[in-house]
């Protein structure tokens, strides 16, 4: 079932719909310029913030109608289970299941995977499925995600007081992880990582494109997979401003997602020019 509604001052229609498979993933989709009816670039698969616990499609609604506006790719933002109702790898799946969605709906074109905070997170571990599972990605889009558990990078003691705290970070990853194993698989076999750091190779993945303010503690976790990824011979484009805080992309005039829908603009060309 599809609703359609008009976005105020953005040349975006989106609709709700409820995807189909082993649990029902309601999802917003965001399709820009209709009213030259100008194609999309390709379908982008989106997961918002909010520690795996909180947040939802609706709560990120001017976020992914600003990205699918300045980008002019269609949007698909997951309303994907949360923790700890649900724990890992709950939320992943539903990701996966847009993905399959979007992959049937884009008609040739291009489909990324993309999130912002936690759920950069979820997109770059729906990377590392879908590349086990031989289905190409043009992208991972990742707005400041942390990726490591244990919160050890330098970036998260240089101010104790910044959002979001080591200490409470920590604390949300065991509450979306659980006790369960690590990494679990989905019934065709295929390793459900929460983490990309986690994996035992990241050759071949989905070129990646990073976004971190330079004072965000999760900065050092998006230098860390850069590097990473680079070692695997991905390629890497990895933004990193001065301003923004953790959060920025829910903000008006955002920069980091002026940033990001830049880059998609851009795409297909090479990622690490992306943002020079």
């Amino acid at each position: 079932m599809a609703s359609r509604h008009a976005v105020a001052s953005l040349s975006v229609e989106w609709e709700t719909r409820t995807l189909t498979a082993s649990e029902a993933v309601p999802v917003r989709v965001y399709r820009p310029d209709t009213s030259t009816r100008a194609p999309s670039a390709g379908w982008l698969v989106w997961a918002h913030g909010g520690s795996w616990q909180y947040g939802s499609a609706a709560d990120w609604h001017g976020t992914t109608a600003s990205l699918a506006a300045l980008s002019g790719w269609t949007v698909v933002s997951v309303d994907y289970r949360l923790a700890p109702a649900h724990r890992h790898p709950a939320a992943l799946l539903d990701v996966l299941t847009a993905l399959d969605w979007a992959r049937t709906q884009a008609d040739g074109t291009r489909v990324p995977v993309g999130g912002d905070s936690a759920g950069g997170t979820l997109a770059a571990c729906a990377a590392l499925a879908s590349r086990e599972r031989g289905r190409p990605l043009a992208a991972q889009v990742l707005a400041y995600p942390p990726l490591d558990p244990a919160c050890t990078a330098a970036s998260y003691r240089r101010d104790t007081a910044a959002f979001p705290a080591a200490a409470d970070l920590r604390r949300a990853w065991r509450l979306w992880r659980g006790a369960g194993p690590t990494p679990p698989s989905a019934g065709d076999g295929t390793r459900l990582h929460s983490t990309p750091f986690e994996a035992d190779s990241l050759d071949g993945l989905a070129p990646a494109l990073l976004a971190a303010g330079r004072t965000d503690p999760v900065a050092g976790d998006a230098e860390r997979y850069a590097r990473l990824l680079r070692a695997a011979h991905v390629p890497v484009g990895l933004f990193q401003p001065s301003g923004p805080e953790h959060g920025d992309v829910l903000l008006p005039g955002s920069q980091l997602l002026r940033h990001l829908a830049g880059a998609l603009r851009t795409l297909p060309t090479h990622v690490e020019d992306v943002f020079s």
